[in-house]
């Protein structure tokens, strides 16, 4: 039976370097809103011997990410392991002028969407499937008021979750990356020596072999 991997995310990052290392045992599920850049990592996957399906939508919108579910049950009936890396970064800037915009939009994606995304892909899940969620907080760090806020609040979210499947299931995951090399880490630190991080597709393989550790 053919083992299903959903990625909300997967475009770049630790989500497709998530979904290059499931890659040889599952069926890759990648949602993301760049297309260019969900293609370039199904040529990767596919010259690996992988397959994929590939969902070019934002997953702030309610109705894609309900027919998404919706087909993967038709299709597969279940998820063995969803891994949501999807996130936004607001731009840093001192707690009393964060732009409004930019801070409604850290509210859509980093907490908004998933929640909804947890109580859409939970009936997916079954008591022995894996949900991967990502601390990244930076809570209370100076100019992170946006990212740090909502950052947290998801993070509050999935811990809920997790206690409350603890004995039931789905095995529900907060996860702390290593730092990483990743286009989101580049607008907070843009003068970092980038060769001292993570590479993503290392971080991502070493963050799966601590759930089977």
């Amino acid at each position: 039976m053919t083992k299903i991997a959903l990625i909300t995310g997967a475009s770049r990052g630790l989500g497709a370097g998530l979904a290059e290392a499931l890659a040889a045992t599952h069926h890759i599920v990648a949602v993301g809103r760049t297309t260019g850049a969900l293609e370039e990592l199904d040529d990767r996957i596919q010259a690996a011997g992988g397959q994929t399906t590939l969902a070019p939508m934002d997953i702030i919108n309610p109705d894609a990410m309900a027919q998404l579910c919706r087909s993967i049950y038709d299709r597969w009936g279940s998820v063995d392991v969803w891994a949501h890396t999807a996130a936004h970064a607001a731009p840093l800037s001192p707690a009393d002028h964060i732009d409004a915009k930019a801070w409604e939009k850290s509210v859509d994606i980093n907490v908004t969407a998933t929640g909804r995304l947890i109580s859409y892909v939970s009936p997916l899940l079954t008591p022995t499937s894996t949900a991967m969620f990502f601390e990244d907080s930076h809570t209370g760090e100076k100019f992170f008021g946006a990212y740090g806020a909502t950052k947290t609040a998801q993070a509050a979210l999935v811990k809920a979750w997790a206690a409350e499947t603890a004995k039931s299931g789905p095995k529900v995951h907060l996860m702390q990356p290593k730092p990483m090399a990743t286009a989101l880490r580049a607008r907070f630190f843009p003068g970092e020596d980038r060769s001292l991080l993570a590479p993503p597709r290392e971080e991502a393989a070493r963050l799966l072999a601590t759930l089977n550790s």
